[in-house]
Formats: structure tokens, C-alpha cells, sequence
């Protein structure tokens, strides 16, 4: 589904309820959809082993009570780690795989008896950039990058989410991207700051040569240290780090949840 320019000026103020799922650890908390901030300490509680659809069902349900009154009857948005069709799980990254062909959505919705909406953890992170943080204002085609244990992806045009673009999986020189520029790979590796670069370079040039983005952006946990890599990079495209850095997930999740609730 996506989101448009016209449908996101009608969300200026109010709060929204943010659930960002991830392979260790599941974190949420009511956020101001005026500011793009989380409204309160967020709460984060390990992502049950193993990680069934029942299991982090649960997970999500006690971590929404722990809010009481304030979770109230916010809408709630959900991100997930996978490629999400209409509410469905197609893939499983760093989850169980019994949760290929889950309608998380109408799980996590029964669960809680109330209107959840899922979305690609990616894809909340950039539509939480587009709005609020790095890529706020900017037109054209955004690429927001998140780097970890994977490369996920989300790619904006003009305010309008592309769903699941998964560029993290292209192939580049005969392997998957992700397994060779993610940040995990630098760590794996024990790859020098500047070995690592030569990686992204190969991988963001070959993204630009597709898609002739105006913006990139890059987030993940290792965006803190941008300092360190993106000065190494020679792109014709602007790259520039995340401005909500962990925050991202929960902020889209919640400002989706009130687009499309």
C-alpha cells in the first residue's frame, strides 16, 4: 500500500502507537505524529525464542499493555522484518520461518482486539525519513538504506512509498549485496573502515545506476558512525545518515497506522 503526499498533510498532529519487531528484540511506544517523537520511553523486550508467530503474537500484546492508558485506542503499526503483501508475511529475515504465510496483520489485530496494520521495518524507517528526519522536503526519488545484519531498503518518490523493494538482494559480482556491505559483514570480516567502503561504493553505485535517486540516506545502528565511511564515497548522488536512527521503525509505524488504519 502506499502513501501519498495529499494523504500524509492529514496527519499533522494526534498520536499514534509504534511497534518496530525485530530478530532480538521487539520495541514500541506511543509517538506525536505532529513532531515525528516518541511521546514516551519506549519499551523493548527480547524477541521470544524461538520466534513463532504465537510467541512474539504475545510478545507484542504484553508489550502494548505495559503502556496502559496510554496505548489507549491509538492506532497501532507494526513493522517486520520480511516483505509484507496486503498484511501478509512472504519472506522471514531473523524470524521464524513459520511465519511465511502469516496475515500478521490479522493475527496481531485478533490478538489485541483492535485495528493493527503491518508494514516492512525498511519501509516504516523511510517513510519516518521521508517525513520527519534526513529526506523531509526533499522531491523526487529518495533510497533510504539501513545497514545491520541485512541491507534493507525503502525507496519514496514525491511522498508515494514503493512497497518491499528488497534492493538489499540484488546481485552484485555474483552475490547477494547484503552478504558483502552489510554492516555485519564489516564485522565478520573484521574489514577496515575503508575496505568496508569500497563495498558500499560498488553497492550504492550500482542502486544509483538503476533507480537515479536524488537522495540516499542510511541508517542501521552503524549510521552513528557515519563519519567514519560515507566521506569515502564518490557518488553522484547525495548520501547522507539517518536522522531518527533507532526511533525510525516505531515513528513510521505509528504515522502509517494512522494513514491507513
Amino acid at each position: 500500500m502506499a502513501t501519498s503526499t495529499a494523504a500524509s498533510r492529514r496527519v499533522s498532529a494526534g498520536v499514534g502507537f509504534g511497534i518496530d519487531i525485530g530478530g532480538s528484540g521487539i520495541k514500541g511506544a506511543p509517538v506525536d505524529l505532529g513532531k515525528g517523537e516518541l511521546t514516551a520511553d519506549r519499551m523493548r523486550i527480547p524477541t521470544p525464542q524461538p520466534s513463532t508467530p504465537d510467541a512474539v503474537a504475545g510478545t507484542v500484546t504484553d508489550l502494548v499493555s505495559s503502556f496502559g492508558d496510554r496505548s489507549g485506542t491509538l492506532p497501532i503499526g507494526v513493522t517486520f522484518p520480511a516483505v509484507i503483501q496486503h498484511g501478509v508475511a512472504r519472506t522471514a529475515a531473523n524470524v521464524d520461518e513459520a511465519w511465511i504465510g502469516t496475515d500478521v496483520d490479522a493475527l496481531l489485530t485478533q490478538r489485541l482486539g483492535r485495528s493493527v496494520v503491518v508494514l516492512n521495518d525498511a519501509d516504516a524507517a523511510g517513510l519516518a525519513e521521508t517525513r520527519y528526519g534526513a529526506a523531509r522536503d526533499v522531491r523526487g526519488v529518495v533510497v533510504v538504506a539501513t545497514l545491520g545484519t541485512g541491507i534493507g531498503t525503502a525507496v519514496i518518490c514525491d511522498g508515494v512509498l514503493v512497497p518491499n523493494t528488497e534492493l538489499g538482494h540484488l546481485e552484485i559480482d555474483g552475490h547477494d549485496a547484503e552478504t558483502k556491505a552489510a554492516a555485519s559483514a564489516r564485522q565478520r570480516e573484521s574489514l577496515s573502515w575503508q575496505k568496508w567502503a569500497q563495498r558500499l561504493q560498488r553497492y550504492f553505485g550500482t542502486v544509483e545506476n538503476l533507480l537515479w535517486p536524488d537522495l540516499f540516506v542510511v541508517g542501521g545502528g552503524v549510521s552513528r558512525k557515519s563519519a567514519k565511511f560515507l566521506p569515502l564515497l564518490e557518488l553522484r548522488t547525495p548520501i547522507v545518515p539517518a536522522a531518527l536512527f533507532n526511533d525510525g521503525g516505531i515513528i513510521g509505524a505509528a504515522l502509517y497506522a494512522a494513514e491507513h488504519g
